[in-house]
């Protein structure tokens, strides 16, 4: 992941992509505060997995400046969010459709053999380690709880 977004870099500086190229190194440097944290912690450097994970929460936070923007009346810097979600999307794997996400959830479940809500958390970890950044967590514990419940 790390050497995509390298690779990324390099052609964002070459094509003059401004906002491609501050986008990328936004990620990288949040990369890297993550990194100095769980060094501190005692902690390996970001997986790919984790990785992923911080940057749907940045592609969330970006969400939420441009609903405040577009509240605000300032249409251009909500675009500018929007332009920044996808380009940090463009590093992300595909989504999961609900019906996609509804048969992941009874897999972990089944795997798991989780069998009511005190399980959930079990769940929603073997989920998080195989759909990493491909799934909307948020939504997919409200389903898993229904699922459970």
């Amino acid at each position: 992941m790390r050497e995509e977004l390298t690779a990324a870099l390099k052609d964002a500086m070459k094509a003059k992509d401004s906002l491609r190229l501050s986008t990328i190194r936004l990620i990288q440097s949040a990369i890297k505060d993550q990194d100095i944290a769980q060094r501190t912690a005692g902690k390996e450097p970001l997986s790919d997995g984790e990785i992923l994970q911080l940057m749907a929460k940045l592609i969330k936070q970006r969400e939420e400046s441009a609903k405040i923007y577009e509240q605000n009346a300032r249409p251009e810097l909500a675009e500018k969010e929007r332009q920044e979600i996808a380009a940090i999307a463009s590093f992300m794997p595909r989504q999961l459709s609900d019906d996609e996400t509804k048969a992941a959830i009874e897999k972990a479940i089944a795997e798991t053999g989780a069998s009511g809500i005190k399980d959930m958390g079990k769940v929603i970890a073997a989920l998080r380690a195989a759909y990493a950044g491909q799934m909307d967590f948020g939504k997919a514990s409200g389903m898993v709880k229904a699922m459970l419940g």
